[in-house]
């Protein structure tokens, strides 16, 4: 989708569908609703300065002087098009535009009163026409949606001859009534068909001269019209008649008054639906607790205290961060559940709505730079239904992304590589880095390959960053440190459950040499042990009473000896402690002596995760996919050795 003078290729997945929704929600005319659902990007630096100036105008006036009252326009917009087709607008027709006329004034009034806020868009107030005459004539010939008594004299003296041939009526009927009671089923009469009528008995309909009205439900009683009231009948049709001709005069009248008005109404509704857009504007800001920021043309984003808008302000981590002046990328590592996905949502977000002129919830002293593009490959786009798996919509994904991607672009990788093997996924993205990093674009990229943590450190224009660890409550703080890769804080773990320190010691040496060629200290009698090379690196276990084989899990990442190839753990340790790994695609039985944990399948991936996806061929989950569902004659698994 192309959105002004930028290109959005993945709104929703960014969330900006749900800013504008709530945009619209703080919008009242249909005019202002339509232009805040289809909110865009400013073409230039210069209109996205100008569009954010406004809203922070437009905030600043509310701040001093209340809610403005802005008018609903969406009955107006149908009220026009009758008026072109030169219809005779209904009472409440005519009443909406006289509502409409007093918005207009009283926004006059407000807009006035904020120039002593000196900002242009208290000046917009200008732009408004009075329809004061209007306003007044409807007022005086509407009311409660009625044509009022007093709208013409005619209608008035009209009116009163009404009400004086129904009292003669009434007055009549109910002597007649008092006088054959006996004849009656009720002791009242009755208006039926617009008539005055008594309800006689039906054995006794022809004892009252008169016409017969209506008969009842039951057929037990007749509603006569008496013979004595009919010329009384007969002359307040007349006077119904001349009053229904007299209020379409009004009701003529009134339309053609605003038919001449039409051109300022629609001048005036225009205004008033631009100043409704604007005003919802600063109420979201206000809402977010947003702040103006500055649109540079440096090539860089800062963003200082910033938070995601849809997370609640007082349990959002505010985030600092900052790309370009030198760094074109950013890549961030770190535990599960640390909120690495919801800041890559939270730089390409605000980004999106600085741009299109609204504030951010951030520092006012933060900045962001124009960008032709937003381009985001986050979340796990896997479909059964399109066979395809989360690697191949990630790599479906991103090569379109590539194809896009030049030096105005800013672009966002989640879990960069993830989905497939360990080892042929960190050099997809290690691949796909360098190929951002050649088209000098902005980007940052979420991974938890340890071996791309170290390629950022020595990769000019790279830099790691990681979401911040609290390693005494063993909690993540959802805190963005740029500067610093992340860690799996295992042996951090370790230690403060009480791992003994002899352990915990060899799991260094074991975790960061791959070899042990040292003395170390005997815990029992502090003697000095003598400990030869290791050719397969073995492990402390953090549960001594877990065999070592079943110390593998199924996602693991590690590392197989002798010849030091990256795999993934496949399925659990056999009788035999056989491990299942998958190396380079390729399903193998592996002792566990030969194994070392590289990367916990709980740091790797959440905890519900299909590893179907991994080890399995799309055929075959398709395949299961239909067997969970029912039976079909000839479908198969196959399972692999």
């Amino acid at each position: 989708m192309i959105l002004g003078g930028i290109k959005i290729y993945h709104i929703k997945t960014l969330e900006f569908d749900t800013i504008l929704n709530r945009l619209a929600e703080f919008a009242l005319s249909a005019g202002a609703k339509k232009a805040c659902l289809s909110l865009l990007p400013a073409e230039n630096i210069t209109q996205t300065r100008r569009r954010i100036n406004e809203t922070t105008q437009a905030r600043q006036i509310i701040e001093l002087l209340g809610n403005p009252p802005t008018a609903i326009t969406e009955d107006l917009h149908k009220i026009i098009i009758l008026l072109t087709a030169d219809a005779l607008l209904s009472p409440e027709q005519i009443y909406q535009v006289g509502i409409f006329a007093g918005s207009c004034r009283r926004m006059k009034d407000y807009l006035k009163r904020a120039e002593t806020t000196d900002t242009e868009v208290s000046f917009y107030g200008n732009s408004l026409i009075p329809l004061t005459d209007l306003e007044d004539e409807i007022n005086r010939c509407i009311r409660n949606m009625q044509v009022d008594d007093r709208a013409s004299t005619a209608l008035y003296d009209i009116r009163r001859s009404i009400e004086r041939k129904s009292d003669q009526i009434k007055n009549k009927v109910e002597d007649v009534l008092q006088k054959n009671k006996q004849y009656c089923a009720e002791s009242f009469f009755a208006l039926r068909a617009g008539r005055y009528t008594i309800p006689v008995k039906k054995e006794h309909r022809h004892k009252i001269p008169g016409v017969l009205v209506e008969i009842s439900n039951t057929g037990s009683t007749c509603f006569i019209e008496p013979e004595a009231v009919r010329k009384l009948q007969d002359e307040l049709g007349n006077l119904l008649v001349e009053e229904d001709n007299e209020v379409r005069i009004v009701l003529y009248t009134l339309t053609a008054l605003i038919h001449d008005e039409l051109k300022t109404i629609n001048h005036n509704m225009e205004a008033m639906e631009t100043l409704d857009f604007l005003f919802a504007k600063a109420k979201l800001s206000r809402e977010m607790k947003a702040l103006p920021i500055r649109i540079t043309e440096e090539r860089q984003i800062r963003l200082l205290n910033a938070r995601h808008p849809l997370i609640n302000a007082e349990k959002a981590v505010p985030m600092n961060f900052s790309l370009g002046g030198g760094t074109d990328g950013i890549v961030i590592t770190g535990p599960n559940t640390g909120g690495k996905t919801v800041t890559l949502k939270t730089v390409g977000l605000l980004s999106l709505m600085a741009l299109c002129g609204l504030h951010i919830p951030a520092d006012d002293t933060s900045s962001i730079c124009m960008f032709d593009e937003i381009l985001c490959d986050i979340g796990d786009g896997q479909s059964i239904s399109e066979n395809l798996s989360t690697f191949s919509s990630h790599m479906t994904n991103i090569i379109g992304i590539l194809e896009k991607t030049d030096v105005n672009s800013l672009i966002l990788f989640d879990e960069l590589g993830s989905g497939t093997d360990p080892a042929e996924g960190m050099g997809i993205a290690m691949a796909i880095l360098e190929e951002l990093l050649t088209r000098k674009c902005l980007f940052t990229a979420t991974t938890h390959y340890p071996e791309i943590k170290d390629f950022a450190a020595n990769t000019p224009r790279l830099i790691n960053a990681r979401m911040a660890f609290d390693k005494e409550s063993l909690l993540p703080l959802y805190k963005l440190e740029i500067g610093e890769a992340g860690e799996s804080c295992a042996l951090h773990i370790a230690k403060r459950l009480g791992f003994p320190n002899h352990l915990l010691l060899r799991a260094e040496e074991f975790t960061y040499s791959g070899t042990v060629n040292q003395n170390v200290e005997n815990p029992a009698n502090g003697s000095i042990l003598a400990v030869t090379p290791l050719e397969i690196p073995e492990e402390s276990p953090a549960e001594p009473s877990v065999p070592r084989s079943q110390r593998f899990n199924i996602g693991d990442s590690v590392m197989v000896y002798p010849k030091k190839e990256l795999g993934i753990v496949y399925a659990r340790a056999t009788e035999k402690g056989e491990v299942g790994v998958q190396i380079k695609g390729i399903k193998r039985l592996v002792n566990h002596k030969r194994l070392k944990l590289k990367v916990a399948a709980e740091e790797l991936y959440p905890d519900d995760y299909d590893f179907s996806i991994i080890f399995d061929t799309a055929e075959n989950r398709k395949a299961r996919h239909l067997m969970d569902r029912k039976h079909v004659a000839g479908n198969t698994v196959k399972i692999s050795d």
